[in-house]
Order: C-alpha cells, then structure tokens, then sequence
C-alpha cells in the first residue's frame, strides 16, 4: 500500500480503499516474478530465541506486524543471522541509474518492513531491494530520514483513504503503463475537470488502452446445451457432442438464452473470475445475471443512493442523457434517410435545447415522448425495401410498438435493446452502481433503472443502426420471423444473424467527440460509466453524453 501511494496516490485508492484490481501484462509479469516468494518457506526463529543462533537463514513469504508503528507486512524474503535480519524485496523491472539505486516507491516498502521486523525484536539496519530484469541486488540503508519519510508517508496514506480519491497525475509517464488506467482515467478525468488537455493545452487526450477489449461474450441460444469447464476452457455441449470450446481468457461474459444449462464447476469459476453469466428467457427478454462478490466500492454506491433520491441532483443527469439520446436519433435520421425531412431535423433540435432546460423529471418524460414520436414516425426513412425470394419484404413499421412487436422492425428493436440493456448492466456493476436504481427511469422489481438510463444515449448509435443494417444490406430475410397472433418474433437463426451483427457494431470503432481518440463502442460504454462516477462522486461536475458527430 505505502508503495502504490508513493508512486500515485490516486492508483493507492483505487486499489486500497476501492478495491479496483486489474490486471494487465506488466502486472502478469509481476506475478511470475513473485512466484518462488510467494509460496512460505523457510523458518524466521522469534528474535528473543534467536539469539544463540549462529547459522544464516531464508525465509520466504514472512507476513508480521507491527501494532505500534500501525503496519503490517508480507515480505518476500527475510534473510537472518542471529537476531539481525534483512527484509528482501523482490521487483520485477530494472534497477534505475539514480543515486540512491532504487525508487523512492521501493526504498520506502523495504524500509516500512525493517520497522516491522525492528518492533518484532530484530536488529534491522537495512534492506535489499532486488530488480528481477537487472538481477541486481540494491542495498537500501535505513537512515533516520528514510524512516522518517516512511512513517509520513504511513500517515498522508491513511489520511487519503478517508477521504475523497486524490486527483489524477497530469501528463504523467506513469500512466501509460498502469494496469487500471481505463479505470482512473487520468487525462479524461483532468480534461474535463479542467478543460485544457493533459500537457495545459486543447489537444487531443492520450488513448492510454487498447482500442477493442481482447475478450468477447459467449452466446449460448441451442435448447438443452450445457457449459461445462475443461481446464481453462468452457465447453458449450449438446448432450455428448460438443459444439464449441472457448479459453477463459477470450471470454468477458456469458449470455444464455432459454433453456441451457451451466455446470456448478462452471459457475464457479466464471464467478471467481468476474466474469459474469447473464440470464434471457427464449424470446430474449433479460432477467437476471449471476456474478462473484458484489464490487466493494460501496462509497459509491452511498453516493449514487443519495443522488438518486434527490431530484435536484438528480435532474441535471436525466437531462444530459435525454438530451444526448434525441441528438444521436437526429445524427442518425440525417445520416441514413435519403431525404431527411428539415422540419423533422428542426424538432429535434429543439427538443434537444429544451431537454437541457426541463424543469422537472416529468416535464423532461414528456420531451422524450415528443421527440421519439417524431424520430420513429421517420424511421422507415431509413429503410430500404428489398426484395426476398422474388417477393417484397414486408417491414410493416408504423411507430414503436413492443410487448409483443407487431411487426418485425418492431421485433427487432425490442430484441437489441434488450440485449443493450445486458451489456450496460454488466458495465455498471463493473464499475460499482447498483444497476436498478437509476436517475430518470423509476425504480422498479426487477427493472435495471440505472442501465436503462445510461443506454439511452446508446440506443440509436447501437440498437438502431443494427437495425438499420441488418435490414439495408440483406441480412436478415422474412423466414427470420415467426407470426404467432398478432406477435411477430425472431427464429433462432434470425436471433444468430442478429447478435451477430450486434458484436460486430460493439467491436467497430468510432472517435470520442469529447476526447479525440478512436475506441470501440464496447470500451465507450465503460468510459462514460465511469465518467458518471465521477459526477456522482463530486470530482466532475456535470455529466457530458456521448454524441457522435
């Protein structure tokens, strides 16, 4: 802990106060490096019956505290004599070419240590610091001052974690290679704090991570399949034939539709390895996701209640999403209709100003009715009629309609807004919300309030443009829909053809108008969760939408 908050104070309570843990190559490197130290071995003699001890010992993995000094200790190594001992502490990089030999970080992790091992009755001078890719061992004294500076920096990290997250680095190398930069934000974060980009000018923000996720969600729909775990594989099977293996690794969550089944062994680890399993019954309506433990960010989420639960504060939030939802439904009316009705554009417009002013929730509930009556009444605007098997595609589309759709336009949207909704569930319970309770969307059992609220602004650039290219480019066909009554709904190889063209939307990169850099819808989706946080939290104070240009 006395490390991380040397090196970023902010990345201490991420990690220590908020639980956020991620890793990442460096981090997995780290691991490796530790692996003979972190096993325990060895034997550390108690320093009062050490004393006749002549022979030197190595113990590995030596974990004690100090109830006076207020620390406690897992060192590495623990190297002794009689009652003189050496705490060794492993790195994984390379030892720096500075003075003093090694990073103020780690001075000050060993010397914390040597405080411990000296309360604990041994005679500690010093310590060793050893920088794995170097293969060098750097002795560390422990000066009056180094332990000085080791019980301040105690005390300014016990300070901070009762208090608000300190404020990101600015411009700093460090980030880059952090292993919860997509959580810390630093330059976004700055940015919108401050206005000014992460050097004090307008430019463009860093991209500080990959622009796509390396994982992707498994899509379970086959009646009567069952997940099962195979070493670090899951194992999609219909009875005894398998119909897919897909590694751990490559897997963010995993959605099952109807009547499938997952193995305790499963389950058990996609819990321990937070990656969540998501529940829809066979029409596709979501119901339900089994996670591990819930987040321990459980400041934010006092934060988010108390938000909530206050309309004043709460307003501004519905007002941003609303707002940014009725713009990116007039960006996409303007792009895809051939001759986009300027009155229609016009309203939007002015729907959109008008959100930002609402008075009331209410008021605000009515604007959005106003505006999606004039979207969706130009909706088939942006369609084009194609031809299936020699005969006409029927689309039918009059205005939104569900429970049940009528139609398969209808089907559609009904289709990829629930599954919309999974995927901002998934994001905000990532983050640390409660998924159901939202700021505009009423709290209701079993309705995701939070999530419906934070996809509104998503619908139209996610949901609709799917719909809008599954239909446009022939993807999906008439015999992709079944006529049940009134009902129309989606085969299972038109629900295939559907997810499909989702993940591949989900996957595609599009520029942050805000930030400048290219990422994908999917990583979009955790960004602005977690710009919310910061509203919610008190370092930003107002919440930007995401609106495509």
């Amino acid at each position: 802990m006395l490390n991380e908050f040397v090196y970023c104070p902010r990345l201490f309570h991420l990690e220590w106060v908020q639980g956020e843990f991620r890793d990442n190559p460096d981090v997995a490197e780290g691991q490796l490096t530790h692996r003979r130290v972190d096993k325990e071995q060895g034997d550390l003699p108690p320093a009062d019956e050490a004393e006749d001890e002549a022979r030197p010992r190595v113990a590995r993995s030596v974990m004690l505290s100090a109830p006076a000094a207020g620390i406690i200790a897992r060192m590495d190594i623990v190297e002794s004599e009689g009652t003189k001992a050496t705490p060794v502490d492993y790195k994984k990089g390379e030892a720096p070419n500075i003075p003093e030999g090694a990073w103020e970080a780690d001075r000050v992790q060993v010397c914390a240590q040597g405080i411990v091992l000296r309360e604990n009755g041994y005679a500690c001078d010093g310590g060793v610091v050893y920088y794995a890719k170097s293969k060098k061992r750097v002795e560390v004294p422990f000066t009056e001052e180094l332990v000085r500076r080791t019980l301040e920096v105690r005390d300014l990290a016990r300070k901070a974690a009762e208090g608000p997250i300190p404020p990101p680095l600015v411009d700093s190398p460090k980030c880059p290679r952090c292993s919860l930069v997509t959580i810390c934000l630093p330059d976004e974060t700055n940015y919108l704090a401050n206005e000014v980009g992460p050097a004090g000018g307008t430019e463009d923000i860093r991209r500080l991570f990959p622009a796509r996720d390396d994982a992707l969600p498994l899509y379970v729909q086959e009646q009567g399949a069952s997940i099962g775990k195979s070493g670090e594989l899951l194992d999609v099977k219909y009875g005894k034939q398998s119909l897919q293996k897909v590694r751990l690794l490559e897997v963010s969550q995993v959605s099952v539709f109807g009547n499938v089944q997952v193995s305790a062994q499963a389950l058990k680890t996609l819990c321990d390895r937070s990656i969540p399993l998501l529940h829809f019954s066979y029409g596709g309506w979501f119901y339900g996701v089994t996670t591990g433990m819930a987040h321990k960010n459980v400041e934010l989420r006092r934060h988010q209640f108390a938000v909530m639960e206050d309309a004043v504060r709460s307003l501004p939030l519905a007002r941003a999403a609303i707002a940014g939802k009725i713009r990116n439904c007039r960006t996409l009316l303007r792009r895809n209709a051939a001759d986009a009705p300027p009155a229609a554009l016009d309203e939007l417009e002015r729907l959109a100003e008008v959100a930002e002013t609402a008075r009331d929730a209410e008021t605000l509930l009515g604007i959005e009715g106003s505006a999606g009556r004039v979207y969706f009444a130009h909706f088939s605007d942006m369609l084009k009629v194609t031809t299936d098997g020699g005969s006409e595609f029927n689309l039918d589309f009059q205005s939104r309609n569900r429970r049940p759709a009528t139609d398969p336009v209808n089907s559609l949207l009904s289709y990829l807004y629930a599954v919309l909704t999974k995927d901002a569930t998934v994001t905000l319970l990532a983050v640390g919300f409660d998924p159901y309770l939202g700021f505009f969307h009423r709290p209701r059992y079993g309705r995701p309030a939070l999530a419906l609220d934070m996809m509104e602004e998503f619908r139209p650039l996610i949901s609709d443009s799917v719909v809008i290219s599954l239909i446009n480019n022939g993807e999906i066909r008439s015999d992709h829909f079944v006529r049940r009554g009134p009902a129309v709904n989606l085969t299972p190889d038109g629900k295939k053809k559907v997810l499909g063209a989702y993940e591949r939307r989900m996957d595609s990169t599009v520029t942050h108008p805000t930030f400048g850099y290219t990422i994908s819808y999917r990583r979009i989706l955790e960004v602005q969760a977690r710009l919310l946080s910061r509203v919610l939290t008190g370092e930003l104070s107002r919440y930007t939408p995401f609106c495509t240009r």
